[in-house]
């Protein structure tokens, strides 16, 4: 075990060294910064001062790890726009994100766990289909759809949940759902597949032929060996769940990072962007090792594998 967890922190680190240099990119693809910094009558002089003052007159190699060796210390420098370091802007704004994104995983588990189960053991049947229409239905719904569906019915015409904004309980219940109804779909046809899959093998019958109550049966031995391949999936798709955070932000007036990182796209804030960029691929591949640990412990033959 591990030689396996120490194969994947490898595979983490390499992963964020390249996301790293992809955002260190960023700057020389989309232009010279200066000139976002300084009015376009500037004279030579004044361009050649803010580019030894940036490091910009350096070797591309030597300001990367200068980037690189500041960024593990959690400096990416000030923000352009607001004048304020960057890590700071980020990290007060991550907590509403994650707090956003492990919801919306929470209510599409609660959605998708007993839909695809009950769509299993009723397979072919009307529930079957119910479950799978509804389904297909959350997975054609567009995420900004939804959420100003969500709004119209519950804020404007019901007045029972607020329409925005974030701090108490009843803020998070519109954008977890709408976030989660995203997730849903794919999850229940993954727990739907895997159950009818795992009904069919040998230890189940050999577990009901010993008298194990079909209850039982159904979430200690079926549904447990059905959610490896499931929690494989949450794991690639929590990155998707923060992409669609962008979006359930906007639309909520949420005041998470993905708001901040399109408002600094937006005013090309370069710095707050890398910044934001590196600490949610860490979160990402973090949540990605956590999760190949998981179906390590889960099942034995992965990791040894």
């Amino acid at each position: 075990m591990r030689r396996y967890i120490a194969r994947q922190l490898v595979q983490l680190v390499v992963v964020v060294l390249g996301i790293s240099l992809l955002a260190f990119a960023i700057l020389h693809v989309l232009g010279d910064p200066v000139l976002l910094l300084l009015p376009q009558n500037a004279g030579k002089e004044e361009f050649a001062r803010y580019h030894r003052l940036l490091g910009l007159d350096r070797p591309l190699y030597v300001q990367y790890w200068k980037f690189l060796s500041s960024a593990v210390v959690g400096d990416f420098g000030k923000s352009w726009y607001a004048d304020t370091p960057a890590f700071k802007l980020v990290l007060e704004r991550m907590p509403p994100t994650i707090y956003l994104t492990f919801s919306g995983l929470f209510v599409a588990l609660l959605i998708a766990l007993p839909l695809g189960t009950l769509a299993a053991l009723r397979r072919h049947s009307w529930v079957d289909s119910l479950c799978t229409t509804v389904a297909v239905a959350g997975q054609a719904m567009p995420l900004f759809w939804l959420g100003i569906m969500l709004i119209i019915v519950f804020a404007v015409r019901l007045k029972a949940l607020p329409a925005s904004g974030y701090g108490t309980w009843q803020h998070f219940l519109m954008p977890a759902f709408c976030l989660g109804a995203a997730l849903a779909p794919i999850t229940m046809r993954l727990v739907r597949s895997g159950v009818i899959e795992v009904m069919s093998m040998e230890f189940i019958k050999t577990a009901r032929a010993k008298g194990v109550a079909e209850p039982m049966v159904v979430v200690k031995h079926a549904l447990r060996n059905a959610c490896i391949p499931v929690i494989t999936v949450l794991g690639l798709q929590f990155g998707q769940l923060l992409g669609g955070a962008v979006i359930t932000e906007t639309v909520f007036a949420w005041p998470g990072v993905a708001t901040l990182t399109v408002e600094s796209i937006r005013n090309q804030d370069f710095p707050v962007v890398q910044c934001a960029v590196i600490l949610l691929a860490l979160i990402i591949v973090s949540v990605n090792l956590v999760v190949d640990v998981l179906v390590g412990l889960i099942d034995p033959r992965i990791r040894a594998a």
